[in-house]
């Protein structure tokens, strides 16, 4: 029988019940946001919620980040290969393990088991990213550790953490013993813990309302209807083999020339089928960049929903239709233990979604998207050092308060708060004065810069640049920025985007500019700043809508002599006394092309 048409499939019961599951994973959500402690997850919100079945399914994720939701029903099977029947009601499990279906360490995930009249039905997921897990450096990205072992970090394989509700002492001491900031660190714990509970509890009263013999069926008519919109999705597409690549930032010594990436697209429309092969792609390296089996499968899993029908649910009745190929040993495939994963969400995983959603760029016009910016640098630092303020005399946390620009799409600019390709928009930008509040430091600009955008006929974003540095005590800085060498790329016609680039201030104002993969110590007075990458752009700058042109200037996106040189817009007038116009003659003109 076809997807969604059993005999007693109710098409509106159906969206109701789906609906309400969405309102559950909100609700956790939410819960989360107000009750963490560490900037990262209140105020950044790196953290993501999910629904799984019992049989180990992802059946709802409503506004989770793509490279934490689409491996949910991994961690979840990882706690039930761990477990098995000894799996019961009042359990919770914590997983940050990359070998058995996490993402990276820093990723502490609880998975609460959710019963009812006996039976495992759901598993609630909360995954958030943590301010400090242990690491040898106080960074939850290792991008020079040579292996897992130097990274330090404490690793939980769904270790169970709570049994019949209650929470197991040990594994609070062992945390609070290795954490730099244990009580900050116990609090996001605790959230994590409640945010699952919260959607154990409204998922029993759902069961309550409907029963279980229904909540099953609609189960099963869910993930059949998410397969049978996939497949409708994919048969919008042509037949083809679209083959791509792009590179990682060189990396010292280690990575001269950077980490060469490879993806292979095979469409078959007739099947209703997408092909994943990243099979082509070199060996795990000795150092951070390797990707886990989970963040490899999420992020070109992600490229692909980047460039289909926005409509179509996120969940593994849609997985159904996308076979992704990996290869053992491979730094963009299943890593070889112990080579390092502690990068795994970001670096290469950004990489691999702009290659993927860039390659539906070459099926023709309107398909795909440009390459998002890329790179983790200033605007995303892990910041550490002493605080006399806080409860343990110390503070970490992961700045989120810059991003890289979002990609030009067929009928779109980028987003500036589009922050990286594995976010896709979904995070928010943390609070300068907040940050300042909790943290010995203080911003001395953030600013977009006027003309860094990708040009096109719809452009990327423009790269955003600021400055930060400590008030009284020395501050260290850790960051693994990509894109200082191999900007985002335009597709269509539509240009690439700007490099980052950052630099050290000392405080009689002399600059050192820095390599891309950073960690220093900063003392009062000095300061860095920098700019992220910004997107690139879709489709040729002259033919961009010379309206937009000239609003883009107007709102300091774009430069006069861009908008001339680039897009071919001739303007008149001054900005200061608001008589900048179009001179429509001189732009068409200019845009004429040569005899």
């Amino acid at each position: 029988m076809t997807a969604g048409t059993h005999a007693e499939f109710d098409p509106y019961l159906t969206a109701i019940i789906a609906n309400r599951v969405d309102g559950i994973v909100r609700e956790m959500t939410h819960t989360l946001l107000r009750a963490a402690r560490s900037a990262v997850i209140n105020s950044a919100r790196d953290f993501s919620c999910s629904i799984c079945t019992g049989d180990n399914q992802l059946l709802a994720s409503a506004e989770g980040l793509p490279i934490h939701i689409f491996g949910s029903h991994m961690q979840t099977r990882a706690m039930a290969d761990f477990h098995g029947a000894d799996i019961r009601e009042g359990d919770c499990y914590l997983h940050n393990d990359p070998y058995s279906g996490n993402t990276h360490a820093a990723d502490h995930t609880f998975l609460v088991p959710v019963f009812f009249e006996g039976e495992h039905l759901f598993t609630t997921v909360a995954k958030a990213h943590q301010a400090d897990i242990g690491n040898a450096l106080p960074t939850t990205y290792s991008a020079t550790a040579r292996d897992q072992y130097e990274e330090g970090a404490l690793i939980f394989p769904a270790v169970r953490v709570q049994r019949d509700y209650v929470t197991d002492e040990n594994v609070v001491r062992m945390c609070r013993s290795r954490i730099r900031v244990p009580s900050q660190w116990y609090g996001d714990f605790l959230a994590g813990i409640g945010c699952a509970r919260v959607g154990e509890r409204r998922l029993k009263e759902l069961c309550d309302k409907y029963g279980k013999e229904r909540i099953k069926v609609f189960i099963r008519d869910w993930l059949d209807y998410s397969e049978q919109r996939m497949v409708q999705a994919i048969r919008k597409l042509p037949a083809a083999t679209l083959t791509n690549t792009g590179a990682h930032d060189p990396f010292g010594t280690l990575l001269p020339d950077g980490i060469p990436l490879k993806v292979t697209v095979r469409i078959q429309p007739d099947e209703g089928l997408i092909d994943l092969d990243l099979t082509d792609n070199v060996d795990n390296v000795d150092c951070g960049f390797n990707e886990s089996e989970a963040c490899a499968t999420s992020s070109t899993v992600a490229g692909v929903f980047n460039s289909i029908d926005s409509t179509v649910p996120r969940n593994s009745g849609s997985f159904r239709r996308i076979n992704v190929h990996l290869r053992d040993g491979a730094v963009a495939g299943r890593p070889k233990f112990p080579h390092s994963c502690s990068v795994a969400t970001t670096n290469i995983a950004d990489r691999l979604i702009n290659i993927v959603q860039s390659s539906f760029a070459q099926i023709g016009e309107g398909w795909g998207l440009a390459e998002g910016g890329v790179g983790m640098g200033a605007g995303f630092a892990v910041i550490s050092g002493k605080d006399d303020r806080s409860d343990d005399g110390a503070f970490v946390n992961q700045l989120i308060i810059t991003g890289a620009g979002g990609p030009g799409a067929p009928a779109a600019d980028g987003w500036p708060t589009y922050a990286l390709p594995v976010v896709g928009g979904l995070m928010y930008r943390d609070s300068v004065e907040i940050d300042e509040l909790k943290h010995p430091m203080r911003f001395h600009f953030l600013r977009i810069l006027p003309g860094t955008g990708g040009a096109g006929r719809f452009r990327g974003a423009p790269a955003m640049e600021l400055a930060y540095g400590p008030t009284k005590f020395a501050m260290d800085v850790l960051w693994p920025c990509d894109g200082t060498h191999y900007p985002p790329k335009g597709v269509r016609g539509g240009q690439d985007g700007t490099c980052a680039r950052h630099f050290r201030v000392e405080a009689d104002g002399r600059e050192t500019e820095l390599p891309n993969i950073v960690n220093l110590r900063l003392e009062k007075g000095a300061y860095v700043r920098g700019n992220h990458t910004s997107g690139g752009g879709y489709g040729d700058p002259r033919q961009r809508d010379p309206r937009r042109v000239l609003k883009d200037v107007l709102e300091g996106y774009e430069t006069e002599a861009r908008a001339r040189d680039l897009y071919g817009v001739v303007l008149t007038g001054r900005i200061e006394d608001e008589t900048l116009d179009i001179d429509n003659e001189a732009t068409v003109a200019r845009r004429a092309p040569a005899n």
